[in-house]
């Protein structure tokens, strides 16, 4: 929370993106083969879930397990994390009536992310170890209503935009209500930090990214922030646009790998930053992850305001005992905010 804030540290914070799923064995033993979203539903299921990396790395903050399209399934919108793919929308936004379609979730179909964010901050208290809670921004979010699933394009997305912008605004709107009735139900159970995942803003041009996705995202925050709630926004393959995300309003801009840390406190305006050692460094052993982590430290260096974390989520085939090594090191050797 200090980081959040800029303020000094005992120690550098670290937590991993993806930390409470595929790569922990206690995890798959737990999950076995259901869906995502069914385990989503079981408050139980999810608060274990959220707690399982914060008992095996000792990372200073737990986020709680779930999926960016959650409030869309609850709501009913006809939606599925299908394996291997991602979400699935049985029938994609096309139409002003499509986009009537998209509510906000009611409360009592919200129970079970409060519920479960109650029962992991039972436990979390013993340590005062943070509930970090999250949502899709806009942009990513209508990138999979748009599109029925996953793109490397974004051809349908693009042309609405661009072809009926009155459209786009209409359906942003319909986003920012169920992402903001998301956010308030686990900030209501406890969750002391948000962040907005913008996964695939990288795909926008500056002109885009500045008239279609950052207004929508600086509602929500403006929202989250109005409620003394830190807020994290972050993409992928964004290096182009990490001054415009600062210009959303967020507290913290979280960087993926392609930009140095330094860079990218330049290109923020020295506010703090998240981030930022490539996933994939963590898949040849202990010793070369160390080595990337190291890195990162540097570029860091000693002014406050550094989360530690990966330029995205930890990949399944990350070994366990990698991601504790990466602790240990930010712990002892991080200095941003000493």
């Amino acid at each position: 929370m200090r980081a959040c804030r800029g303020e000094p540290v005992d120690h550098v914070p670290v937590w991993f993106m993806r930390q409470a799923g595929r790569s922990l064995p206690e995890y798959r033993a737990l999950r076995g083969t259901g869906s995502i979203l069914e385990a989503i539903e079981d408050p139980v299921l999810t608060s274990e879930i959220t707690l399982q990396p914060v008992r095996r790395y000792g990372v200073d903050g737990a986020v709680l397990f779930s999926d960016i399209v959650v409030p869309y399934y609850l709501a009913g919108f006809g939606i599925d994390v299908v394996p291997g793919r991602g979400p699935v929308v049985a029938e994609p936004v096309r139409t002003r009536a499509d986009v009537e379609r998209l509510r906000a979730p009611t409360a009592e179909e919200l129970a079970p992310v409060s519920e479960a964010a109650t029962l992991a901050l039972r436990e979390l208290a013993t340590t005062a170890t943070p509930l970090i809670g999250f949502a899709g921004a806009p942009f990513t979010v209508a990138s999979y209503l748009i599109e029925g699933g996953p793109s490397r394009e974004f051809g349908q997305v693009k042309s609405l935009m661009h072809g009926d912008p009155d459209l786009w605004d209409r359906l942003s709107e319909r986003i920012v209500a169920a992402t903001i009735a998301f956010l308030d139900a686990q900030i209501d159970a406890g969750a002391a930090v948000i962040q907005l995942f913008d996964s695939w803003a990288g795909a926008l041009s500056r002109g885009e990214y500045a008239r279609f996705a950052r207004g929508p995202s600086a509602r929500i925050l403006a929202h989250v922030r109005a409620r003394q709630v830190p807020t994290i926004l972050f993409g992928v393959g964004t290096g182009e646009l990490l001054d415009l995300m600062a210009g959303a309003g967020s507290d913290v801009v979280g960087v993926d790998w392609r930009v140095d840390l330094d860079d990218a406190r330049r290109r923020v305006g020295g506010r703090p930053v998240q981030g930022n050692l490539d996933p994939a460094r963590c898949l040849a052993g202990a010793d070369l992850a160390i080595e990337a982590t190291r890195e990162v430290l540097a570029s860091a260096g000693d002014e406050a305001g550094h989360i530690f974390n990966l330029g995205h989520g930890v990949l399944p085939s990350t070994d366990p005992e990698v991601l504790a090594a990466v602790v240990r090191v930010v712990h002892e050797e991080g200095r941003a905010g000493r």
